[in-house]
């Protein structure tokens, strides 16, 4: 599969080695708790995919993005689910740090060492449930001196084991006492912040997906990214932007665990031609909407215009890889599957897309309102 192996030529470029210090390590070893891949993720710079170069970072662009992801996803559907959480948070925050005044020196600080520190950053906000509201936060926050205590709990974190930073969306007080959306950049090791077994399928078990509690955890005023009197839309680009990035990167994950079977098939010569060529053409199709969609990322789409395309390319990706690894595994055959669970692992592993918010019921509305030219929110 060409398009597969130029995924994996552009890992190789951004992460020279990442790739075949996954494949020496026998699939069931990688999807395990416990596994080295996020080890290894880290040890290849792959914190750094998104930062912008001058905070030591590769600077790629959401095209090489998505094509790094399904490079991963092709070997390791736990690290690259971990990565679209780490990736999707640092181009939000670095996002905001492009416009001067934005972001505290305090938060700037924290992000000039995130490339360089090789430090992972884990994604606190609200999901887990199809159907919820993925801008409610999870978190609570109570003002004290020089900043908040949180309180709360966040399940499935994934990273939860390895991260960093946590990056949570919490609720503090506005200007007339009403409750107001931001966002907390937590250190670790931080007081009051544990971490607790929670993932119980043995599928995309690297991931580190657990549970994370916060029990009075304090976090410094100027560690909170908030609306101001002076830049009131701060955070409501800081949603959109997470909320495209987030999209476009855990779907090329997954179409990188279906590529994967794809190319089993056609390596194997199972079926025919024809059944062969239907199958490289779905997945290939899938990756194709996410490529048109990042590259009219790059040409300056935005706001709802940008979560409309990647919600209409996600859930046509969701689509086309459930009938693409349905038909992967009836052509790798029974023998395959009695003779071991790899592929039936990464085909479960590809049916986790429907599992990441928002659920299909949850986006319907909003999706219709925008194709009718009505204002789309996300709630």
């Amino acid at each position: 599969m060409r398009s597969l192996s130029t995924a994996r030529e552009l890992c190789d470029h951004y992460h020279p080695g990442l790739l075949k210090a996954l494949g020496d390590i026998p699939y069931a070893r990688r999807e395990v708790p416990g596994s080295p891949v996020i080890d290894l993720f880290r040890a290849h710079d792959g914190a750094g995919l998104l930062v912008p170069r001058e905070y030591g970072g590769h600077g790629a662009d959401a095209l090489d993005a998505i094509r790094v992801q399904r490079a991963l996803g092709s070997l390791s559907p736990s690290v690259a689910a971990a990565a679209a959480m780490h990736h999707f948070t640092t181009a939000t925050l670095y996002a905001l740090a492009v416009d001067p005044g934005r972001l505290t020196p305090a938060q700037l600080e924290v992000l000039s060492g995130i490339a360089p520190g090789r430090r992972l950053m884990a994604s606190g906000w609200a999901e887990g449930r199809t159907q919820q509201n993925i801008l409610v936060p999870a978190v609570s926050a109570t003002p004290t001196e020089g900043g908040y205590l949180l309180n709360g709990t966040k399940k499935p974190c994934s990273l939860s084991r390895s991260m960093d930073l946590l990056t949570a969306s919490i609720a503090v007080p506005g200007p007339d006492g009403a409750p107001e959306l931001a966002l907390a950049m937590v250190n670790l090791p931080a007081r009051g912040l544990s971490v607790h077994p929670f993932w119980g399928n043995d599928v995309l078990a690297g991931a580190e997906s657990d549970e994370v509690r916060l029990t009075d955890v304090f976090v410094p005023e100027e560690l909170v990214v908030r609306t101001t009197a002076e830049d009131p839309g701060r955070l409501d680009d800081l949603q959109t932007v997470a909320f495209v990035w987030f999209e476009l990167l855990i779907s090329a994950a997954y179409v990188g665990a279906a590529s994967t079977l794809a190319e089993q098939v056609v390596s194997r010569e199972r079926g025919t031609a024809g059944e062969r060529a239907a199958l490289v053409i779905r997945v290939d199709s899938a990756f194709g909407l996410l490529e048109g969609a990042a590259r009219a990322v790059l040409a300056g789409l935005g706001g709802e215009e940008a979560v409309a395309q990647v919600l209409v390319a996600r859930y046509t990706v969701q689509d086309l890889l459930a009938q693409a690894v349905d038909q992967a595994v009836e052509l790798l055959g029974g023998l395959d599957f009695i003779r071991s669970g790899d592929h039936a692992r990464l085909a479960t592993a590809v049916r986790a897309l429907a599992f990441h918010p928002p659920g299909r019921g949850a986006a319907a509305e909003p999706l219709l309102a925008w194709f009718a030219g009505h204002p789309l929110e996300l709630s």
